[in-house]
């Protein structure tokens, strides 16, 4: 994955994409301008929605060559953490709540090559990541419950970025929003710290995609 640079990174959710048709968009968005391809996998168990696999992610490959942000919310998830590096994932990222053993999870991430990220949902404290800073590469603030996309940036959701943004502080840990960004909300994380804006509806919802980015940025 392209960590140090750009300073601001763009990642699409191909959730909010047409299914019918998700190599195209796929492609689309890397014209476009997106820096990485967000990829939320859903199990139907640890959030209420079922999206799509390591067979999916590993046939869209060959569709673009923007790094794969893959985003497990999905328990348990240790056995699955080959199949998604296989499949062409440049870094996951695991919930701290779908897992009695995050560290160990973590080193078992970064052990296949990839980047390794935590997720934290609405009421799971930034303090949740403390002990484990020195095995993550990015930090994802989950703005919203997962589960489903559209949903609206929640109110409290700037205070507890700039407090994971605390917890980080000069370490090369990048700091990633997911839910409800558009370019209204998007300035919000960024002046608390965020430098990864994952947006679904906000791209893949407008006609021109290219401007939706730009919007972002």
């Amino acid at each position: 994955m392209s960590w140090n640079a750009p300073e601001l990174v763009i990642a699409p959710s191909l959730l909010a994409a047409d299914f019918a048709r998700l190599g195209e968009e796929a492609g689309a968005i890397e014209s476009a301008g997106a820096d990485w391809l967000h990829l939320d996998v859903m199990d139907g168990h640890f959030v209420p929605n079922i999206s799509f696999g390591p067979a999916v992610i590993k046939a869209l490959r060959g569709s673009t060559r923007l790094p794969f942000d893959v985003h497990l919310m999905i328990e348990p998830f240790e056995p699955y953490i080959d199949l998604f590096v296989d499949a062409g994932a440049a870094g996951i990222t695991v919930h701290a709540e779908a897992t009695r053993h995050l560290d160990r999870a973590l080193e078992a991430i970064r052990a296949t090559g990839v980047k390794a990220g935590v997720a934290l949902n609405p009421a799971t404290p930034a303090s949740a990541i403390e002990n484990v800073l020195h095995r993550i590469d990015l930090v994802c603030v989950m703005t919203v419950n997962p589960g489903f996309g559209g949903q609206k940036f929640l109110p409290n959701s700037a205070d507890k970025i700039a407090s994971v943004k605390r917890l980080v502080g000069d370490r090369p840990i990048r700091i990633e929003v997911d839910g409800g960004i558009t370019a209204e909300t998007a300035p919000i994380a960024r002046v608390a710290g965020a430098d990864v804006l994952v947006a679904g509806s906000a791209v893949f919802g407008q006609e021109d995609y290219r401007k939706a980015i730009a919007a972002l940025r």
